[in-house]
């Protein structure tokens, strides 16, 4: 039986009015429980994030605050023709320095203040011997007196007292017949040795020495002078023939001889000069 079209339907088949039931309180809580799950591993999830951040941005202030020190990108370095040639940092600059020059030689012979080495004949001229090349002079006798003028001849002895000589060395050397002695005079200073050599004469000469094998030569006959200074010294040769012979000017040897003889005076005296210096300078 039907009362009216959408009424309610009774019967076995017809849809039930819904039941009223009560609320599941266990999924409530699980629900909620998941809910607060979520939430907090999102905050944890944001405060991780906002320390990485924080930490990136110290690391980047560390890394700005010494950008100074840091090598650039090669692309931001600028081209090569504009990169200095000088790596010069503009650091402290100092003057350039050289070594003193070395004293000269002369300096030390020309003057007694400071010429003050033992000096003797044996000093002055060692040895047995004087070799020249292939030329072999033989050392004869030696002698030093402080009576300068005694031991001159000609003009030589009152010159050597006028420039108060102080000492006159000689020594003899020999070679086939031809004898040559060589004489020494030691003054105060080179301002008399100078003076002494200029007012000699072609008359002035050393006295020749014999002995030790060497007979008496140039006391009567003619033979070759040489007058000459270096420094405090005055230094003459008196060359002739151990025969008695004259010496003409054809005789080449005897003026070869005096000429080696009177080197190897100047020598000894410069070398005299260069101990000294070398003494001073700490090299010696």
């Amino acid at each position: 039986m039907s009362f009216g079209q959408g009424g309610p339907q009774w019967g076995p088949g017809a849809p039930q009015e819904p039941q009223s039931q009560a609320p599941d309180w266990a999924a409530l809580a699980e629900a909620s429980e998941s809910r607060n799950k979520r939430k907090k591993w999102l905050m944890i999830g944001g405060g991780a994030l906002a320390t990485a951040v924080i930490a990136g941005l110290v690391a980047t202030a560390v890394v700005s605050a010494n950008s100074k020190n840091v090598a650039k990108n090669p692309d931001d370095l600028p081209a090569s023709e504009e990169i200095p040639n000088s790596t010069s940092s503009g650091g402290p600059t100092f003057a350039e320095t050289k070594a003193p020059p070395p004293p000269d030689p002369k300096e030390y012979i020309s003057d007694a203040k400071k010429d003050k080495a033992p000096l003797s004949v044996d000093s002055l001229f060692p040895g047995k011997k004087f070799t020249k090349g292939s030329t072999v002079y033989k050392k004869g006798a030696s002698t030093s007196t402080k009576k300068c003028a005694d031991a001159a001849q000609g003009k030589l002895g009152p010159v050597l007292k006028a420039n108060d000589c102080k000492r006159l060395m000689r020594v003899t050397y020999e070679k086939d017949g031809i004898a040559v002695t060589i004489g020494v005079a030691v003054f105060e200073n080179a301002k008399q040795a100078e003076k002494a050599k200029d007012q000699a004469d072609k008359n002035s000469n050393v006295l020749s020495l014999p002995g030790k094998g060497v007979p008496s030569f140039c006391r009567t006959s003619t033979c070759f002078t040489t007058i000459n200074s270096y420094g405090r010294y005055g230094y003459f040769t008196t060359a002739g023939f151990t025969n008695g012979k004259a010496v003409t000017e054809k005789d080449d040897k005897v003026f070869a001889a005096a000429k080696d003889l009177q080197g190897l005076a100047f020598q000894q005296i410069h070398k005299r000069g260069e101990r000294q210096a070398s003494a001073a300078a700490g090299l010696g």
